[in-house]
């Protein structure tokens, strides 16, 4: 399941798609946190598998992410809502500035530290925190370490294919410790959403899983994986199934900033009004291959 996962974030198949939707949140972050970039320090919450926080490092670290602007697939000025906090952002990097390469992190409350220490082999800027690290209660002593010396860092945390997994009650508990516990902004990118187009995208997963389990048997040396997706379908089945419930469970980003205003942070409101929220929609497969995404950062 969760190897098939990242196959959905990492994929992209020329002609019917206009880059993997790994390569577009890298985008995304650079649009959107520019000139800023390079003082933060990205950590994935909810890494499972690995997910697609790897190639999202790879493509803003490679000479690929070099001079992109917004995502190539439909353009974030057109579909991006911008709360009343926010502002417009998304301005280039200054150019000649010599950079140090981004540092991506690797945490869940259930580690992966197998696949984790395989990904973090191919790349010197991929570590990963063997322990459990619990999203909603992080070890203040976690953040400081990657914040580096005199604090000269900052903290983004990801959320990818994962923010919809939390209840109310939780996401607020997440929320709050992401204001309260040194955060300085967070992402959540999610593949599906509570419309149509979300339904018929995880369709359209199930289809593929049809047509690229032999591929994925040999790359992940699973022959059993054809059992289960021709004779016996029950990995189609269980994927198409599991994104139906995901859709219904995505919230919009009006909801997340309502959580976000009600998470009961120290400081109330005025802590709150520091953070800016913008949010999109971006089409990496037509007609229906999405990346709803909401980054927000504190000013």
């Amino acid at each position: 399941m969760q190897a098939a996962l990242t196959a959905a974030w990492t994929t992209h198949i020329p002609f019917l798609q206009t880059s993997s939707p790994a390569q577009l949140v890298a985008r995304l972050l650079r649009t959107h946190l520019s000139p800023g970039l390079h003082s933060y320090t990205f950590i994935d919450f909810c890494a499972g598998g690995g997910g697609p926080t790897p190639s999202i490092e790879r493509h803003l670290n490679g000479p690929i992410a070099s001079n992109q602007g917004p995502a190539e697939s439909g353009g974030a000025a057109s579909d991006e809502q911008v709360s009343r906090r926010g502002g417009e952002g998304g301005q280039e990097e200054q150019e000649g500035e010599e950079k140090q390469p981004l540092q991506f992190v690797l945490t869940d409350l259930h580690p992966h530290v197998d696949l984790w220490a395989q990904a973090a082999a191919r790349s010197p800027n991929l570590s990963y925190v063997p322990d459990p690290v619990d999203a909603a209660n992080v070890p203040r002593d976690l953040v400081r370490r990657y914040r580096g010396p005199e604090g000269t860092k900052k903290v983004f945390r990801l959320f990818n294919l994962a923010f919809h997994h939390f209840d109310d009650a939780l996401a607020r508990r997440i929320l709050r410790d992401t204001v309260e516990g040194g955060g300085d902004g967070f992402g959540i990118f999610e593949l599906q959403d509570r419309g149509m187009a979300g339904f018929f995208s995880c369709c359209l997963f199930g289809i593929g899983t049809l047509i690229m389990a032999p591929y994925y048997a040999v790359l992940w040396g699973a022959p059993l994986a054809l059992l289960f997706t021709y004779v016996l379908p029950v990995l189609p089945a269980v994927l198409v199934f599991d994104g139906w419930m995901s859709c219904l469970r995505t919230r919009t980003s009006d909801e997340v900033e309502a959580l976000l205003r009600t998470c009961g942070a120290e400081g109330g409101e005025a802590e709150i009004a520091k953070w800016e929220v913008k949010s999109g929609s971006e089409m990496f497969m037509w007609p229906v291959g999405r990346v709803n995404w909401i980054i927000c950062v504190k000013r």
